[in-house]
Protein backbone atom coordinates (compact mmCIF):
# COMPACT_ATOMS: atom_id res chain seq x y z
CA UNK A 1 0.00 0.00 0.00
CA UNK A 2 1.49 3.50 -0.68
CA UNK A 3 1.60 4.92 2.76
CA UNK A 4 1.23 8.83 0.39
CA UNK A 5 -2.56 7.16 -0.18
CA UNK A 6 -3.00 6.10 3.38
CA UNK A 7 -2.13 9.74 4.43
CA UNK A 8 -4.80 11.12 1.87
CA UNK A 9 -7.16 8.97 3.42
CA UNK A 10 -6.20 10.43 7.00
CA UNK A 11 -6.23 13.71 5.46
CA UNK A 12 -9.57 13.55 4.14
CA UNK A 13 -11.38 11.67 6.79
CA UNK A 14 -10.22 13.27 9.94
CA UNK A 15 -12.05 16.52 8.53
CA UNK A 16 -15.29 15.11 7.98
CA UNK A 17 -14.21 12.94 11.59
CA UNK A 18 -13.73 16.86 13.40
CA UNK A 19 -17.64 17.71 12.81
CA UNK A 20 -17.94 15.96 16.06
CA UNK A 21 -15.31 18.27 17.80
CA UNK A 22 -16.55 21.52 15.86
CA UNK A 23 -19.96 21.62 14.32
CA UNK A 24 -22.03 23.78 16.73
CA UNK A 25 -24.58 20.97 16.40
CA UNK A 26 -22.32 18.72 18.26
CA UNK A 27 -21.36 21.10 20.93
CA UNK A 28 -25.26 22.19 20.98
CA UNK A 29 -26.36 18.54 21.95
CA UNK A 30 -23.83 18.23 24.87
CA UNK A 31 -24.73 21.42 26.16
CA UNK A 32 -28.55 20.10 26.15
CA UNK A 33 -27.42 17.13 28.06
CA UNK A 34 -25.59 19.84 30.69
CA UNK A 35 -21.83 19.57 29.92
CA UNK A 36 -20.79 23.05 29.58
CA UNK A 37 -18.01 24.18 27.53
CA UNK A 38 -16.40 22.93 24.55
CA UNK A 39 -13.80 20.71 26.65
CA UNK A 40 -16.74 18.84 28.57
CA UNK A 41 -18.20 17.30 25.12
CA UNK A 42 -15.18 16.43 23.88
CA UNK A 43 -13.80 14.55 26.55
CA UNK A 44 -17.54 12.74 27.26
CA UNK A 45 -18.41 11.68 24.04
CA UNK A 46 -14.47 10.69 22.08
CA UNK A 47 -14.21 8.72 25.50
CA UNK A 48 -17.55 7.36 25.98
CA UNK A 49 -16.66 4.15 23.69
CA UNK A 50 -14.56 3.18 26.61
CA UNK A 51 -17.15 3.31 29.06
CA UNK A 52 -17.15 5.63 32.13
CA UNK A 53 -13.52 5.46 32.75
CA UNK A 54 -11.45 7.37 35.10
CA UNK A 55 -9.33 10.45 34.33
CA UNK A 56 -6.09 8.41 34.39
CA UNK A 57 -7.13 5.81 31.48
CA UNK A 58 -8.43 8.82 29.43
CA UNK A 59 -5.11 10.69 29.89
CA UNK A 60 -3.39 7.65 28.73
CA UNK A 61 -5.29 6.83 25.25
CA UNK A 62 -5.58 10.49 24.37
CA UNK A 63 -1.93 11.51 25.25
CA UNK A 64 -1.21 14.87 24.71
CA UNK A 65 -3.70 16.44 26.86
CA UNK A 66 -2.25 17.64 30.46
CA UNK A 67 -3.59 15.57 33.66
CA UNK A 68 -5.39 18.31 35.11
CA UNK A 69 -7.29 19.39 32.02
CA UNK A 70 -8.95 15.53 32.04
CA UNK A 71 -9.39 15.87 35.78
CA UNK A 72 -11.81 18.84 35.12
CA UNK A 73 -13.67 16.88 32.90
CA UNK A 74 -13.71 13.45 33.88
CA UNK A 75 -15.41 11.71 35.59
CA UNK A 76 -17.88 14.68 36.28
CA UNK A 77 -19.43 14.14 32.85
CA UNK A 78 -20.69 10.68 33.69
CA UNK A 79 -22.77 11.95 36.56
CA UNK A 80 -24.31 14.30 33.86
CA UNK A 81 -23.96 11.98 31.09
CA UNK A 82 -23.78 7.98 30.70
CA UNK A 83 -21.53 6.97 27.82
CA UNK A 84 -24.52 4.89 26.17
CA UNK A 85 -26.49 8.24 26.07
CA UNK A 86 -23.02 10.52 25.01
CA UNK A 87 -22.60 7.73 21.84
CA UNK A 88 -26.30 8.76 20.85
CA UNK A 89 -25.99 12.61 20.91
CA UNK A 90 -22.54 12.45 19.21
CA UNK A 91 -24.53 11.10 16.64
CA UNK A 92 -27.52 13.21 17.11
CA UNK A 93 -25.28 15.82 16.52
CA UNK A 94 -23.12 14.69 13.57
CA UNK A 95 -26.43 13.71 12.18
CA UNK A 96 -27.67 17.61 12.42
CA UNK A 97 -24.16 18.17 11.11
CA UNK A 98 -23.75 16.53 8.02
CA UNK A 99 -27.61 17.08 6.86
CA UNK A 100 -26.79 20.85 6.99
CA UNK A 101 -23.24 20.34 5.45
CA UNK A 102 -24.50 17.50 2.71
CA UNK A 103 -27.92 17.63 2.57
CA UNK A 104 -30.57 15.72 3.06
CA UNK A 105 -30.08 12.55 0.70
CA UNK A 106 -27.42 9.95 1.06
CA UNK A 107 -26.56 10.07 -2.70
CA UNK A 108 -24.49 7.59 -4.39
CA UNK A 109 -21.41 8.40 -3.51
CA UNK A 110 -22.03 9.01 0.10
CA UNK A 111 -23.11 5.24 0.27
CA UNK A 112 -20.32 3.80 -1.69
CA UNK A 113 -17.84 5.73 0.66
CA UNK A 114 -19.68 4.10 3.55
CA UNK A 115 -19.02 0.78 2.14
CA UNK A 116 -15.71 1.26 1.25
CA UNK A 117 -14.83 2.63 4.75
CA UNK A 118 -17.16 -0.10 6.47
CA UNK A 119 -14.36 -2.97 4.90
CA UNK A 120 -11.12 -0.92 6.25
CA UNK A 121 -13.06 -0.52 9.57
CA UNK A 122 -13.71 -3.82 10.04
CA UNK A 123 -10.36 -4.64 9.27
CA UNK A 124 -8.96 -2.56 12.31
CA UNK A 125 -6.12 -4.50 13.78
CA UNK A 126 -7.53 -3.91 17.93
CA UNK A 127 -4.54 -5.66 19.50
CA UNK A 128 -2.46 -2.91 21.84
CA UNK A 129 -5.28 -0.11 20.28
CA UNK A 130 -7.89 0.71 22.79
CA UNK A 131 -9.59 3.74 21.05
CA UNK A 132 -9.83 2.15 17.82
CA UNK A 133 -11.02 -1.05 19.34
CA UNK A 134 -13.54 0.35 21.57
CA UNK A 135 -14.93 1.88 18.56
CA UNK A 136 -14.55 -0.80 15.99
CA UNK A 137 -17.20 -2.99 18.87
CA UNK A 138 -20.07 0.16 18.54
CA UNK A 139 -22.68 -1.01 16.20
CA UNK A 140 -22.53 0.09 12.77
CA UNK A 141 -25.87 2.54 12.01
CA UNK A 142 -27.68 1.97 9.28
CA UNK A 143 -27.56 5.81 7.83
CA UNK A 144 -25.02 5.89 5.61
CA UNK A 145 -23.70 8.76 6.17
CA UNK A 146 -23.68 8.03 10.05
CA UNK A 147 -22.02 4.73 9.04
CA UNK A 148 -19.22 6.82 7.04
CA UNK A 149 -18.38 8.72 10.11
CA UNK A 150 -18.66 5.85 12.64
CA UNK A 151 -16.18 4.01 9.69
CA UNK A 152 -13.59 7.31 9.40
CA UNK A 153 -13.71 7.28 13.59
CA UNK A 154 -12.47 4.01 13.92
CA UNK A 155 -9.87 4.33 11.29
CA UNK A 156 -8.91 7.85 12.64
CA UNK A 157 -8.31 6.00 16.29
CA UNK A 158 -6.83 3.33 15.04
CA UNK A 159 -4.31 5.80 13.12
CA UNK A 160 -3.89 8.00 16.18
CA UNK A 161 -3.18 4.57 18.62
CA UNK A 162 -0.13 3.36 16.39
CA UNK A 163 1.32 7.14 16.48
CA UNK A 164 0.68 7.10 20.48
CA UNK A 165 2.58 3.82 20.57
CA UNK A 166 5.28 5.50 18.29
CA UNK A 167 5.87 8.25 20.57
CA UNK A 168 6.10 5.73 23.92
CA UNK A 169 8.73 3.69 21.87
CA UNK A 170 10.64 6.77 20.33
CA UNK A 171 10.58 8.29 24.35
CA UNK A 172 8.71 11.29 22.96
CA UNK A 173 6.66 12.22 26.13
CA UNK A 174 3.25 13.95 25.48
CA UNK A 175 4.51 17.50 25.96
CA UNK A 176 7.46 16.95 23.88
CA UNK A 177 5.25 15.80 21.31
CA UNK A 178 3.29 18.94 20.94
CA UNK A 179 6.41 21.20 20.91
CA UNK A 180 8.10 18.99 18.23
CA UNK A 181 4.78 19.20 16.15
CA UNK A 182 4.49 22.89 16.68
CA UNK A 183 8.16 23.48 15.67
CA UNK A 184 7.55 21.36 12.58
CA UNK A 185 4.96 23.62 11.89
CA UNK A 186 1.75 21.16 12.15
CA UNK A 187 -0.12 23.64 14.40
CA UNK A 188 0.99 27.42 16.18
CA UNK A 189 2.63 26.44 19.21
CA UNK A 190 0.58 29.04 21.16
CA UNK A 191 -2.71 26.62 20.08
CA UNK A 192 -1.49 23.67 20.94
CA UNK A 193 -0.35 25.14 24.56
CA UNK A 194 -4.07 26.47 25.15
CA UNK A 195 -5.86 23.16 23.73
CA UNK A 196 -4.06 20.84 25.66
CA UNK A 197 -3.08 23.73 28.82
CA UNK A 198 0.51 22.92 29.63
CA UNK A 199 1.54 25.40 31.64
CA UNK A 200 4.69 27.27 30.83
CA UNK A 201 6.93 25.36 32.89
CA UNK A 202 6.24 21.83 31.52
CA UNK A 203 6.04 23.59 27.99
CA UNK A 204 9.91 25.01 28.72
CA UNK A 205 10.86 21.60 30.10
CA UNK A 206 9.23 19.56 26.84
CA UNK A 207 12.07 22.13 24.66
CA UNK A 208 14.73 21.48 26.61
CA UNK A 209 14.55 18.10 26.24
CA UNK A 210 14.39 17.75 22.73
CA UNK A 211 17.43 20.50 22.54
CA UNK A 212 18.90 17.51 24.44
CA UNK A 213 18.54 15.42 22.19
CA UNK A 214 19.51 17.73 19.18
CA UNK A 215 16.07 18.05 17.78
CA UNK A 216 15.48 21.77 18.61
CA UNK A 217 18.21 25.00 18.63
CA UNK A 218 18.70 27.27 21.33
CA UNK A 219 16.18 29.45 19.53
CA UNK A 220 13.57 26.45 19.99
CA UNK A 221 13.73 26.11 16.18
CA UNK A 222 13.46 22.66 15.09
CA UNK A 223 16.75 21.43 13.32
CA UNK A 224 17.43 18.95 10.28
CA UNK A 225 17.74 16.01 12.99
CA UNK A 226 14.41 17.35 14.51
CA UNK A 227 12.98 17.28 10.82
CA UNK A 228 14.32 14.27 9.93
CA UNK A 229 12.64 12.56 13.48
CA UNK A 230 9.51 14.30 12.71
CA UNK A 231 9.45 12.95 8.80
CA UNK A 232 10.13 9.57 10.26
CA UNK A 233 7.53 9.47 13.00
CA UNK A 234 4.47 10.27 10.48
CA UNK A 235 6.24 8.11 7.60
CA UNK A 236 6.05 5.19 10.26
CA UNK A 237 2.57 6.35 11.56
CA UNK A 238 1.33 6.04 7.70
CA UNK A 239 3.36 2.14 7.50
CA UNK A 240 1.26 1.59 11.08
CA UNK A 241 -2.12 2.72 9.65
CA UNK A 242 -1.88 1.35 6.70
CA UNK A 243 -3.30 -2.38 7.61
CA UNK A 244 -7.41 -1.19 7.02
CA UNK A 245 -6.43 -0.60 3.73
CA UNK A 246 -5.12 -3.46 2.85
CA UNK A 247 -8.55 -5.12 2.76
CA UNK A 248 -9.51 -2.67 0.49
CA UNK A 249 -6.45 -2.89 -1.82
CA UNK A 250 -5.13 0.22 -3.60
CA UNK A 251 -7.72 0.49 -5.99
CA UNK A 252 -10.28 0.80 -3.30
CA UNK A 253 -8.45 2.94 -0.96
CA UNK A 254 -7.95 5.15 -4.22
CA UNK A 255 -11.26 5.12 -4.78
CA UNK A 256 -12.35 6.05 -1.33
CA UNK A 257 -10.37 8.81 -1.07
CA UNK A 258 -11.52 10.11 -4.55
CA UNK A 259 -15.05 10.25 -2.50
CA UNK A 260 -13.66 11.67 0.80
CA UNK A 261 -11.70 14.58 -0.56
CA UNK A 262 -14.46 16.64 -1.86
CA UNK A 263 -17.04 15.74 1.09
CA UNK A 264 -13.80 17.26 3.24
CA UNK A 265 -14.26 20.44 0.84
CA UNK A 266 -17.31 20.81 1.54
CA UNK A 267 -16.88 20.44 5.39
CA UNK A 268 -14.38 23.35 4.97
CA UNK A 269 -15.97 25.36 3.08
CA UNK A 270 -18.95 25.36 4.76
CA UNK A 271 -17.06 26.87 7.83
CA UNK A 272 -17.92 24.00 10.81
CA UNK A 273 -14.17 22.76 10.77
CA UNK A 274 -11.69 25.49 10.44
CA UNK A 275 -8.38 25.06 9.52
CA UNK A 276 -5.69 25.35 11.18
CA UNK A 277 -6.99 24.14 14.31
CA UNK A 278 -5.25 22.06 17.43
CA UNK A 279 -5.86 18.73 15.67
CA UNK A 280 -3.60 19.74 13.34
CA UNK A 281 -4.69 18.33 9.98
CA UNK A 282 -4.47 20.32 6.52
CA UNK A 283 -6.70 20.61 3.81
CA UNK A 284 -7.99 16.98 2.50
CA UNK A 285 -5.24 17.56 -0.03
CA UNK A 286 -2.31 18.28 2.31
CA UNK A 287 -2.14 21.91 1.52
CA UNK A 288 -2.95 24.43 4.50
CA UNK A 289 -5.80 26.01 4.24
CA UNK A 290 -7.07 30.08 6.07
CA UNK A 291 -10.33 29.86 7.74
CA UNK A 292 -13.15 31.45 5.37
CA UNK A 293 -14.38 35.19 6.11
CA UNK A 294 -16.11 36.15 8.86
Amino acid sequence: MDPMLVRRAWHAGEVVHDLAYFAPECVEVTEALGLHGFWAGYFGCRAAPLGPVPAAVVTATFYGFAPEMVGRAIPEVWSLASPERLLTARLDGVAAAMGRVFGAVDDRRMMRAAELSGIAAAAVDRAGRPLAAANSALPVPVLPRLALWQNLTTLREHRGDGHIALLVAGRIDPVASHVLAAAAGRAPGSWLRLARRWDDAAWHAGQDRLRERGWLDGEGTITTAGTAARDQLEADTDVLAAGPYDALGEDGTRELVDLLEPLARRVLDSGSVLVPNPVGVPGPDGAPRTPPPA
